[in-house]
């Protein structure tokens, strides 16, 4: 799986298992497996650290899933795990939410000198949904703002920021949709996933390990999608497409 972090392949499993809602899922040795997981004594330190922020909760009640009903150890995304997670994978965000109408606009010009700055800021803001939109100026429809401060405060990059919230209120969205995020790249994209899950599908292996190639390929997918909201994307987008298409995937190899 091209996810590494143990942390974020928990919070990307609760999620993508589980449904809007945030049922709470099990993590059995089949999903250990789909997710490259061991509960080994790192991997219960970091549910421990997780439950402890707040990001995730236990829940002793195995009815509640629909995964593994004789299985007990089920855990469940909070809305701060959630949010996190939408942090890293801006998809999601809008599957639950509905947005607010207003864009944030993020300008910054560190100096070259300062590039190690400039360079640690731009990871950090990498899965915020942030296209460009002119030189040193980046918009989204994510409400990130807060966590930017927090981010930024008190750090020397505060000073070379300036950030905004506006609404739209003249201009064609789908020509500034395609030159800040190319759509019509991302909808080519989409299409050549489909492909390879129907490759994936058709293949001889077993269940769980086809779901974990579907669930690889999504990934890799997912990081470059900015999530924007049907309200300017449009619900037939392709992108919510693919979303419907997995949870049929996933019903059918988990079943």
């Amino acid at each position: 799986m091209a996810i590494k972090e143990r942390r974020t392949k928990i919070l990307l499993a609760l999620y993508l298992l589980s449904n809007v809602e945030l049922s709470p899922i099990s993590l059995d040795e089949r999903i250990q497996k789909i997710f490259d997981l061991s509960l080994n004594q790192k991997t219960r330190g970091t549910l421990s650290g997780l439950i402890k922020e707040e990001l995730i909760e236990k829940s002793t009640n195995p009815r509640e899933s629909a995964i593994n009903p004789r299985e007990s150890g089920f855990y469940h995304l909070t809305e701060k795990g959630f949010a996190e997670l939408c942090l890293k994978f801006p998809f999601f965000r809008f599957l639950r939410e509905k947005w607010d109408g207003k864009w944030r606009i993020i300008s910054y010009e560190i100096p070259e000198k300062k590039r190690e700055i400039r360079d640690r800021l731009r990871r950090e803001m990498q899965g915020w949904g942030l296209g460009p939109w002119h030189r040193s100026f980046w918009i989204t429809p994510h409400p990130i703002l807060s966590t930017l401060k927090s981010l930024t405060s008190q750090k020397e990059e505060e000073k070379y920021i300036q950030a905004f919230e506006a609404e739209h209120t003249f201009g064609d969205r789908e020509i500034l949709i395609e030159k800040v995020w190319g759509k019509s790249a991302l909808d080519k994209s989409y299409r050549e996933l489909f492909k390879k899950w129907h490759e994936i599908l058709s293949s001889e292996d077993e269940k769980a390990e086809k779901l974990k190639k579907v669930i690889g390929e999504y990934i890799s997918l997912l990081r470059q999608d900015p999530g924007l909201p049907k309200e300017l994307i449009g619900e037939s987008w392709i992108g919510f497409e693919g979303w419907n298409i997995f949870k049929e995937i996933k019903s059918i190899l988990l079943s």
